[in-house]
């Protein structure tokens, strides 16, 4: 369906969606958007960190007695 949507069918949609939010709304939305990207990145960085830091503290529980059997 948006296979034949070319350049400019997508210049008429941005002429659009201009005229209708203005100038102003689309920069704080994509000033928002920057946002949201830049926290999510963050986010996996920290979790990501935050495995690789548990996964060297862990040690093993497993009794005597388990160990000889496996």
């Amino acid at each position: 369906m948006l296979n034949n949507i070319g350049l400019p069918g997508l210049l008429l949609i941005a002429v659009v969606v201009l005229v209708l939010f203005g100038r102003g709304k689309i920069s704080s939305l994509m000033g928002e958007v920057g946002k949201g990207i830049t926290a999510f990145k963050k986010g996996v960085k920290d979790g990501t960190q935050e495995i690789e830091d548990a996964s060297k503290e862990a040690r093993d529980v497993t009794p005597e007695s388990e160990k000889d059997k496996a």
